[in-house]
């Protein structure tokens, strides 16, 4: 016997396409990931997960951004959807209203969404290289030590710097 209910199997072909194989991998390599909670020893805490403020802020900036303009792309892309369609599928077919909007409007709000919603990921994948670039200085304050902070000049220290004689993607010198 038939209800006219819907059964969600699309929730079971995500969950397999997208958490099965990382866990599957997980469980392969024996968990390595392990969560643990700070424990105060002494006069320091122990364990945990040390986030840097600054990554915080980083993390904060890009994802109000992003998303900001993210969810401008989804409403003009909704709004882009003629109003017909919207009732007609309430009244023709008498889906409610998450159904009408899940199988006629936003299909047909995909092809107009698509396009500027490509534009902002790779606006955020710029965006996140610049903010490593501005933080760059603080990045590796740590290998170029006073000097960087007298002169300020942070990509010529560091160009200077031991270690880059040894990198394996230094160029060799004509002979």
């Amino acid at each position: 016997m038939r209800s006219g209910r819907q059964f969600p199997l699309f929730l079971g072909r995500a969950w397999r396409s997208s958490s099965g194989p990382p866990l599957v991998a997980l469980v392969a390599m024996g968990f390595p990931i392990r969560f643990e909670s700070p424990e105060l020893r002494g006069f320091n805490f122990v364990g945990g997960v040390r986030l840097l403020p600054e990554f915080i802020a980083l993390l904060v900036a890009l994802t109000t951004y992003t998303a900001a303009f993210i969810a401008e792309v989804v409403r003009a892309g909704v709004l882009a959807v003629p109003g017909g369609q919207d009732r007609g599928g309430v009244r023709a077919s008498g889906l409610r209203r998450g159904l009408t909007l899940r199988l006629i409007v936003v299909p047909q709000a995909l092809r107009v969404i698509v396009p500027p919603l490509t534009n902002q990921y790779l606006n955020l994948t710029k965006n996140s290289s610049l903010a490593v670039a501005v933080g760059y200085p603080d990045l590796f304050a740590v290998f170029a030590g006073t000097a960087l902070h007298q002169t300020g000049q942070a990509i010529e220290i560091i160009a200077h710097q031991p270690w880059r004689s040894t990198s394996p993607f230094r160029s060799s010198p004509a002979r």
